[in-house]
């Protein structure tokens, strides 16, 4: 079974491998960092921006392949996977302040702790992604 906590890790890491550089900063988001992320949280969620950033990286790349290969080919739970690699990034970079250094080192602690790295998404977010992770363990590969 593909555990919430899995599905979660990879596309906060998707989202951080194809994300726009931002500026490290500890407060609140700065007009800089806002606008990183709108334009990340827009990428992340057009097909056509998103085939462009992740053609440009091939870590991206291989985690896209992975993902199609989890989601069985499906378009539907690709978009659904996406929209939510959005939510989370955006939760991520929201709670943190916009800090890249702190969103790669909660990136890193949520492959030792995935509890602990869910336990920094929005209850609606956490609700989200154990409803996709159930949808692609239930898929066939």
């Amino acid at each position: 079974m593909l555990s919430p906590k899995k599905v979660a890790l990879i596309a906060a890491s998707l989202a951080l491998l194809i994300a726009l550089p931002g500026r490290a900063s500890g407060q609140g988001l700065d007009p800089a960092s806002a606008q990183a992320l709108a334009e990340t949280l827009r990428m992340l969620q057009d097909p056509t921006l998103r085939g462009a950033a992740i053609g440009k990286d091939p870590k991206a790349a291989a985690i896209d392949q992975q993902l199609r290969g989890m989601t069985g080919g499906s378009e539907p739970v690709m978009k659904e996977f996406y929209e939510l690699a959005a939510e989370i990034f955006n939760d991520l970079t929201r709670s943190l302040g916009g800090d890249v250094r702190q969103i790669t080192q909660a990136l890193e602690r949520g492959q030792r702790d995935p509890a602990g790295f869910a336990a920094m998404l929005s209850p609606r977010t956490l609700q989200r992604l154990r409803e996709l992770s159930t949808k692609m363990s239930d898929r066939p590969r």
